[in-house]
């Protein structure tokens, strides 16, 4: 019990300190004090006593986009362990339910934008379709490359039979893993190089065309559901590069907060430091995290048979 509310405090509570650590890291790199670190939260806060509104145009399908969204995205946040205990959720195969939760959210995500009947919506749901296509089989390839050796296809299972005690450069399949999942986590979060979430220019937008026309809480649901997801992306990354699942209940819940402000700090370092990619590279980019990942799982299976 004490586990699962752990867990579930850390789920609902942390995710927009990420956001804030980002904007305080860009905000460093640009020679500005930048917002409070608690800004998200009071941002949240202030959409959710605000009122929506709704065109006449839009049905029941603009409405649930937001809701669904945040709600598979926690849905796959309790598949994903974030202590030394087991995720609240963990059974046979929920790595796959894992990464069909998060596209069931995308897609309706896309059709509330394309129920407003704006062309405009229609084009970032467009690109979205197309990105997280290509984005999946690297998340699949980088998953397989975790739960190959355990023999498992659960994440809990999967992580916790990590060779810790022969990291380094006897294990590199699970450095390519990390930086698949890096890759992964820039695409499916809308962050540079790969889309822009403080973007205003039409051409470029893909993620926020898609939200535009949300307001009040629907908005704080879309903000925050963004939020949950790269905290639980960043679970995955922190529990390939840092023994979480090895330490106890408190340590390890401690490692893992670290490791997301760590890894929240690296995303806004990359963000400073990169320009957005051309649209037309940005396929090209996905699909060589996918072929990184197969020589991974190439690596991996010779391994395995030799």
């Amino acid at each position: 019990m004490i586990e699962t509310l752990l867990h579930v405090a850390l789920l609902l509570a942390l995710p927009p300190l990420s956001l804030g650590v980002i904007n305080k890291v860009k905000a460093f790199f640009a020679g500005r004090n930048g917002p409070p670190l608690l800004q998200v939260y009071f941002d949240l806060w202030k959409l959710l006593r605000k009122g929506a509104v709704y065109s006449r145009t839009t049905s029941w399908v603009f409405r649930a986009g937001p809701i669904i969204g945040l709600a598979t995205t926690l849905a796959a946040g309790l598949l994903v362990p974030l202590t030394g205990a087991a995720a609240p959720l963990a059974f046979g195969g929920d790595v796959i339910a894992f990464a069909y939760l998060l596209g069931l959210g995308r897609f309706f995500t896309m059709a509330a934008a394309l129920d407003t009947g704006s062309s405009f919506e229609g084009m970032g749901a467009s690109r979205e379709a197309t990105f997280s296509s290509l984005a999946e089989p690297a998340l699949f390839l980088a998953l397989a490359i975790v739960c190959i050796p355990a023999g498992a296809f659960s994440l809990t299972e999967a992580l916790r039979a990590l060779p810790w005690a022969d990291w380094g450069a006897a294990r590199p399949v699970y450095f390519i893993a990390a930086a698949t999942l890096f890759v992964v986590l820039l695409a499916e979060c809308s962050r540079i190089p790969v889309d822009d979430p403080n973007t205003h220019l039409e051409l470029t937008m893909v993620h926020e065309v898609m939200v535009l026309d949300h307001s009040g809480p629907d908005l704080a649901f879309i903000v925050y559901g963004g939020a949950v997801k790269l905290f639980v992306f960043g679970a995955l990354l922190v529990q390939l590069l840092v023994p979480v699942s090895t330490l106890d209940l408190l340590p390890g819940a401690a490692a893992m907060v670290g490791g997301q402000l760590a890894l929240a700090a690296l995303v806004g370092g990359v963000e400073s430091v990169m320009a957005r990619l051309r649209l037309v590279r940005v396929p090209q980019f996905l699909i060589g995290a996918s072929v990184i990942a197969t020589i991974g799982v190439a690596i991996l299976l010779y391994r395995g048979h030799a």
